[in-house]
């Protein structure tokens, strides 16, 4: 034909040029979304809701032209799908888990036949998934949801689920927490992106058209991250989870702080993750590899390329020989360019040499970019731009690999390319991330647990691992919603205290001590709080008023033994668990004398609590070799391992009730998964938890694992939320306290367990202590998750 040029596939193979696009490779999604009029409504009660008077928002595609409109929900919106969802969630609820299964089974059956339809409107949203991996998440939690009452006895569905997620995430991120709320029995209000939203909305009538029954799943879109935090005010919802990027986080967090609604979030986006390179690597393999992964179209995470410097050379050629002829990537705009511009400048300046494809063009094009020589101090390093740029850094011995590795602030993946496995499973032990992929690049499958470590999130997705997050124990108590209240952040902690004895003038009062790095010391303040009997006037003694000094040196202790505490064996954990038990058991009437002139229980009372609290230590010690990971089926030819780690230091703040029983349970939940742990007593009743002191002291923990500090609740809240080191915090009091720590511990992100002790009438509550089901709980809630994937032939 005239005009026309036929290429053969030579030619094709050197100029790799893309194929023509054509109208009908978003045939179908085009014409589902004309079905729509191109305006997409809410999803609510099991249909479409579009409403002529409300704002819309614009969804463009990457060339810029109109893909639809969606409809921004208002409070009466949100008022009607929030009762709408508790409608579903007690018709869903009440099904058995065959039936639900039946129900999630029969979608991934419909979506075989719709898609491509979805896969066409998630390329043209740029929220791109496979029908295929959803299909696979169907499937996989379709089973779960016919053995949730055999597998995960005992546990149940929380209500209303409100998942979040920012524009910038993906369309597998939703739905990897979707369908585990849904299977566990949930329902489910989403609060997409925008690139996610259309996709969400397509997928909720094909829920429907498999026979989900309305009001268990429903879509509410909204202009910016706002939207989520007037959903969560809402006293229907009983958790909310978030994944996307951390600024979107933090947002979600400060705007539902004191809501009394529990927040997880998974900030996965934009994290700087190492791939690292050793000498006894495949090195072509590694490097094609790394080409893929790091210069892919569309990346979530930014890669840092850590190579031993015995094999520099010959990775720097083979980049050179891979790259060359690697086209020019776009960016969105002109002032990213400024950006990349601005990184590659500062690494040269440091000492960096250039890798490229081909010579840099004007405009909005970048040729992917290797950053040889990058120092780990550079911009582009530390602060990645958003261009196709890959900082290569070099290193001597294995343990400054994993040096490099962990000097990240994020912690949620890492590749490995050893042919030594013995090396990738040393160096997978020691980096502090939440995934580990050996000589293979990462991939996505549900039977995966996906838990960030350091700041890279604060729960677990897949897995049977990400179950969990959507169940509570059937025992367990349920707080009644709250409402945030009006408080001064910076001044929260410097409240004027209570009657404060200057050691000088304290007389001939009872001096207790605080117990730190091993030893029993005075605060650092100088000053003591006075004791007094529950409803008493009388003065029991007096006791350090602890300060943010106290918990700084508590923390310097804890971090110098906590390593060597989690590498230790199992079994030798569970022996100095043991001989706590045993320690108690001798100490056994002091303790028991304490508690009842502290609390007023008759002395056979609390003899009783204390032969609980020496059965739970016990039953720690046998919990400690028992509860592990293990190997996951993956449907790929390798090995996949399950492997729960210590979260690290966790700050304790006790409750005021079971005040032994509780300490202990707290106390060998942090021991027996290899944590380090500062306590902070009642500060009401404190000397059960003081004359637990020389149980300690006559123990064979290592100095500095445990402290226990006394002082104003409030001032060493304040000094444990704002301390890095610390992972988690554990936390009884008052609604202030809550509300504070949900709004501060975000930069670096804490785990946070939260219980306000009185309810908004003043009465007291809380969990039952004496119930088995609590060790599985905090269990689960003192470890963190990570899965290493080695492929086979």
């Amino acid at each position: 034909m005239a005009g026309t040029t036929t290429k053969t596939v030579q030619d094709i193979f050197q100029s790799m040029e893309y194929g023509p696009a054509t109208s009908s490779n978003t045939a179908t999604a085009q014409a589902w979304l004309d079905n729509q009029s191109r305006t997409l409504g809410l999803f609510i009660d099991g249909k479409f809701v579009n409403l002529v008077d409300r704002q819309t928002r614009s969804l463009l595609d990457s060339k810029g032209d109109l893909v639809c409109s969606t409809v921004c929900a208002v409070q009466d919106d949100i008022s009607q799908c929030a009762s709408s969802a508790i409608k579903g969630f007690e018709s869903w609820s009440r099904l058995s888990c065959y039936q639900r299964s039946k129900v999630l089974l029969r979608l991934a059956s419909t979506l075989g036949q719709h898609g491509q339809t979805v896969a066409e409107l998630c390329d043209l949203c740029q929220a791109s998934c496979s029908s295929s991996s959803l299909i696979r998440l169907l499937q996989y939690y379709s089973g779960w949801a016919q053995l949730r009452d055999t597998l995960i006895a005992n546990w149940t569905p929380l209500g209303v689920v409100l998942v979040v997620v920012s524009d910038d995430c993906g369309f597998y991120s939703l739905m990897l927490k979707v369908l585990p709320a849904l299977a566990m029995g949930n329902s489910v209000i989403v609060a997409p992106g925008q690139c996610t939203a259309p996709p969400a909305l397509l997928l909720a009538q094909l829920f429907m058209s498999a026979g989900l029954p309305a009001g268990v799943l429903s879509v509410l879109t909204g202009t910016d991250m706002s939207l989520a935090s007037h959903v969560a005010k809402n006293s229907s919802i009983s958790y909310v989870t978030y994944s996307g990027n951390k600024q979107d986080a933090v947002k979600l967090c400060k705007a539902t702080a004191g809501m009394g609604v529990p927040v997880s979030v998974s900030p996965n986006i934009g994290a700087t993750c190492p791939i690292i390179i050793f000498e006894s690597a495949d090195i072509n393999s590694a490097v094609d590899d790394v080409l893929e992964t790091a210069f892919q179209k569309k990346k979530e995470v930014h890669w840092v390329l850590c190579v031993q410097e015995s094999v520099l050379e010959s990775v720097t050629a083979r980049l050179r020989l891979r790259m060359a002829g690697l086209k020019c990537v776009a960016l969105p705009s002109d002032d990213v360019r400024v950006l990349v511009d601005a990184a590659v400048q500062d690494a040269q300046n440091s000492g960096a040499t250039l890798v490229q494809s081909c010579a840099v063009p004007s405009g909005t094009q970048y040729p992917p970019t290797v950053l040889c020589g990058a120092a780990p101090s550079s911009s582009c390093v530390v602060m990645p731009s958003p261009g196709p740029l890959l900082p290569l850094m070099t290193f001597r011995s294995n343990s400054e690999a994993v040096t490099l590795g962990n000097h990240s602030p994020h912690g949620q993946t890492a590749c490995i390319w050893t042919e030594d496995l013995t090396l990738a499973l040393e160096t997978s032990k020691s980096l502090s991330v939440g995934s580990v992929w050996v000589n293979s690049h990462p991939f996505s499958d549900p039977c995966l647990p996906v838990s960030g470590h350091k700041d890279s999130g604060t729960c677990t997705d897949g897995g049977q691992e990400g179950l969990y997050q959507f169940l509570r124990p059937s025992s367990s108590y349920v707080p009644s919603r709250a409402s945030p209240v009006a408080l001064d952040y910076a001044k929260f902690g410097t409240d004027a205290p209570p009657v404060i004895i200057p050691d000088e003038t304290a007389g001939t009062l009872k001096s207790y001590s605080h117990f730190v790095a091993g030893k029993a010391c005075k605060s650092e303040s100088g000053a003591n709080l006075v004791v007094h009997p529950q409803g008493g006037s009388s003065v029991l003694g007096h006791c350090p008023d602890g300060g943010p000094k106290d918990v700084r040196n508590a923390v310097e202790a804890a971090i110098k033994v906590q390593p060597g505490w989690m590498k230790k064996s199992p079994s030798a954990r569970a022996q100095s668990i043991q001989s706590l038990a045993k320690g108690l058991e001798g100490k056994r009437q002091d303790i028991a004398s304490s508690i009842s002139t502290q609390t007023g229980l008759p002395m056979e009372e609390a003899d009783s609590e204390v032969e609980l609290s020496i059965a739970r230590l016990r039953d720690w010690a046998a919990y400690c070799d028992k509860v592990h990971g293990g190997t996951l089926p993956v449907p790929q030819s390798g090995t996949g391992l399950s492997i729960p780690e210590a979260l690290g230091v966790v700050g304790v703040i006790l409750p005021d009730k079971h005040l032994l029983l509780s300490m202990v349970t707290l106390l060998g939940a942090a021991l027996a998964s290899g944590n380090a742990i500062v306590m902070v007593p009642s500060q009401e009743y404190p000397l059960p938890a003081l004359a637990f002191i020389q149980v300690l002291l006559s123990s064979d923990l290592p100095a500095g694992l445990v402290s226990i500090i006394t002082g104003r609740r409030n001032q060493l809240t304040k000094a444990l939320a704002n301390h890095s080191v610390i992972k988690a915090i554990w936390y009884w009091g008052n609604s202030e306290g809550c509300q504070y720590l949900q709004y501060t511990c975000t930069s670096p992100l804490k785990t946070l367990r939260l219980f306000c002790q009185k309810d908004k009438d003043g009465k007291h509550c809380g969990g039952d202590w004496t119930h088995p089901s609590v060790l599985e709980e905090l269990w689960r809630n003192a470890v963190q998750w990570k899965s290493v994937w080695i492929p086979t032939a």
